[in-house]
């Protein structure tokens, strides 16, 4: 099984754009984060297909993951 993690921003540096992350049935966006070495607190949008997602979702086969870092500006 697995989901796709999309990055956006600062977030794609070193990383991607897109990337497919193999999941159980107990994986969460937290792990995904963790082994991904991106911090919690760096994260301002956390989308579950496209739905402001939880950080103990467990995922499911072909779920997405979208991740957006905070936005300056001025």
């Amino acid at each position: 099984m697995e989901i796709e993690v999309r990055l956006f921003a600062y977030f794609r540096e070193g990383r991607g754009k897109i990337l497919k992350f193999p999941i159980d049935g107990n994986t969460t966006p937290l792990d995904v984060l963790d082994e991904l070495k991106i911090d919690i607190k760096d994260v301002a949008i956390l989308l579950v297909n496209g739905i402001d997602g939880k950080t103990d979702y467990k995922f499911k086969d072909n779920d997405r993951l979208s991740l957006f870092p905070p936005v300056g500006g001025g």
